[in-house]
């Protein structure tokens, strides 16, 4: 399909704005969706009887034939919790580190599907192709290890989420992060 002059790449926010957790972002162009992160949140004090709040995903449910993947900054309940209940609906390829993608699988053996949930671990420095977008995972620091910050070439530019990330030049696993490559990534042009 030839691409109109017009496209624009949108960016849809499903949780995670003005509020703590539930973090999920949507960038679509076209005829294509790719999600980042997946997270839960956790019930406000007056929520009584609830043990976690999952992000409200219809807009996915209902584009279904658009999603490409889901890829993972880190492993935190709140970037990760919610993909156990939404990939019962919204079933595409998963794509983070070793250890998401681990505490991922671990979470889903608690769940039945209809038909098994793809992941796929990946490390910094490589490159994910999904639809119309490249998504670079490019290492920083969290309180968590093996977290990584997204470079998403699309069409209209480059989109770089980071997820959440502390400057830390001595961090627990040892592998600080990739500052030069952000700076590279920077300079060559972040569009968002």
């Amino acid at each position: 399909m030839a691409r109109s002059k017009t496209s624009k790449l949108k960016v849809i926010s499903l949780g995670g704005l003005g509020e703590i957790g539930k973090n999920i972002t949507v960038l679509e162009y076209e005829n294509d969706i790719l999600v980042v992160d997946c997270g839960l949140g956790f019930p406000d004090d007056d929520m009584l009887g609830v043990d976690l709040v999952i992000p409200d995903v219809t807009y996915l449910e209902k584009n279904i034939e658009k999603v490409r993947g889901f890829v993972l900054t880190h492993g935190h309940e709140d970037h990760i919790g919610a993909l156990p209940y939404v990939l019962k609906t919204v079933n595409a390829p998963v794509y983070g580190t070793r250890l998401a993608v681990g505490i991922v699988a671990n979470k889903l053996s608690e769940h039945t599907f209809r038909e098994k949930p793809q992941l796929n671990a990946v490390e910094a420095g490589d490159v994910v192709k999904l639809g119309v977008f490249s998504v670079e995972f490019v290492r920083v620091n969290h309180s968590i290890a093996d977290a990584c910050a997204l470079a998403i070439k699309t069409p209209v530019g480059v989109v770089f989420a980071t997820g959440d990330f502390k400057l830390d030049l001595t961090p627990v696993e040892g592998k600080i992060m990739d500052i030069p490559r952000i700076g590279e990534i920077g300079n060559a042009g972040v569009t968002l």
